[in-house]
């Protein structure tokens, strides 16, 4: 059991430690997407790729080492939580508290990313709004009214009133 609890305490430094990996890239890409540097966007992007298959990796590595925690303590390892672990822990205090620290730290910096990734994504979501308004703004600026010239049949038979595109009107 004491070697199971070493390898949780230790993935769950890893996991911590690649978690605050991607903090930091969360953290570079909010001024990168005020600028609206896609290139840089890019490169923040696929460095995040990696540290994400390296949070997988380790957390199916976690997932591994908690089944096995849970059969040797006999519980169903859907319910058992980091928070059980640390209570089992009482008459080992170095290693609870070393358990409880890492908790702690990983949620701490869970916390700070989500909070990151909010700020983000509105950021993103405010971009995306102020490319909808240009498309649209281009769009509106590309129609021009009809006439108001109908047929026999009372239908609309105006013309579009717009200038050719791209031709220069020398006489104005």
């Amino acid at each position: 059991m004491a070697s199971l609890m070493e390898n949780l305490m230790d993935v769950l430094e890893q996991e911590q430690v690649v978690y605050e990996e991607l903090l930091q890239l969360s953290m570079k890409k909010t001024p990168i997407l005020i600028k609206g540097d896609t290139e840089a966007l890019q490169k923040i992007t696929d460095e995040e790729q990696v540290i994400i298959d390296k949070v997988n990796h380790l957390d199916k590595t976690r997932q591994e080492v908690m089944k096995d925690v849970a059969n040797v303590i006999n519980k169903d390892v859907e319910t058992l939580k980091i928070g059980h672990l640390i209570q089992m822990l009482d008459k080992r205090p170095q290693e609870q508290k070393r358990l409880s620290y890492i908790n702690d730290k990983l949620k701490e910096t869970v916390e700070k990313m989500r909070r990151v990734n909010e700020q983000n994504k509105a950021l993103i979501e405010s971009s995306l709004e102020m490319v909808a308004f240009d498309i649209n703004l281009l769009q509106s600026l590309r129609r021009a009214p009809e006439t108001a010239n109908y047929n026999k049949g009372a239908l609309n038979a105006g013309n579009v009133m717009s200038p050719q595109a791209g031709k220069f009107d020398a006489k104005q």
